[in-house]
């Protein structure tokens, strides 16, 4: 009987562990949603009970942790084409994907700058333009795409300094490395008294975000109740505080 006892502990235990380890998710967001999903993460395990670890960096770079075998339960990126692409790698249920959120990219200067429109950005006195990578960056993209409609794109070339994610960008601006910068308007917001936007640009895609279930989710229930709270009132509500639009 004793061992029966014994036998019996062991394995309520190992259950238990099992139950712990279940009630635990690794979300992957583009790094301009740092402020509003940590604060949704914060009331979903609250609510649930549900441990949420963050990964934050650029969509593509996500993207690619992803196709490396990094374990994700949720990804959420910063663009159609990158999320596109992860369904297309059957990296993410596409069942699961919706959009939630809008943003804007826009033109920001250090504080204390004078530049008053995108057509300034020739003049001799910007010297450094900050911009995502293009190639990794969605921010970066919505920038060049901006610019190639304008006309201005191969013109402003020798001033690019080139950015690893948005809040790399960011900073830049924040610590006067560079004259002007593109950014999203969240981003703009969270850079506070350091940052002045100039203008919303116009001529590229809507920035809109998606987010999907991935396909490998040690939790997939779980993991469906976490975007579900993203799309609840409450997790709009959170996204509206940090300057994002709701999806029409």
């Amino acid at each position: 009987m004793k061992k029966l006892a014994a036998l019996a502990l062991v394995l309520a235990l190992g259950l238990a562990a099992s139950a712990a380890k279940a009630a635990e998710l690794t979300v992957s967001a583009a790094a301009s949603l740092s402020e509003s999903f940590t604060q949704i993460s914060q009331e979903f395990t609250k609510e649930t009970g549900v441990k949420v670890n963050l990964n934050f960096a650029s969509s593509n770079n996500l993207l690619r942790q992803m196709e490396q075998g990094a374990p994700v339960d949720v990804f959420a990126s910063a663009d159609q084409e990158t999320m596109d692409s992860a369904v297309k790698k059957s990296l993410v249920d596409p069942a699961t994907r919706r959009d939630f959120a809008l943003n804007d990219l826009v033109l920001i200067t250090p504080a204390n700058g004078t530049l008053t429109g995108p057509d300034g950005l020739a003049d001799a006195a910007v010297k450094h333009i900050a911009i995502g990578t293009p190639e990794s960056v969605p921010a970066g993209r919505y920038a060049r795409e901006a610019l190639t409609s304008a006309g201005t794109w191969e013109a402003l070339q020798s001033k690019f300094v080139f950015g690893n994610n948005v809040r790399q960008v960011l900073s830049y601006i924040q610590r006067g490395e560079a004259d002007a910068g593109f950014v999203y308007r969240t981003d703009a917001l969270a850079g506070g008294k350091d940052v002045r936007i100039v203008t919303a640009m116009t001529g590229h895609k809507p920035v809109c975000y998606p987010i999907a279930v991935a396909k490998n989710s040690a939790d997939r229930k779980a993991a469906q109740k976490f975007v579900d709270f993203v799309l609840s009132p409450r997790g709009l509500e959170i996204l509206a505080h940090y300057g994002f639009s709701p999806v029409k």
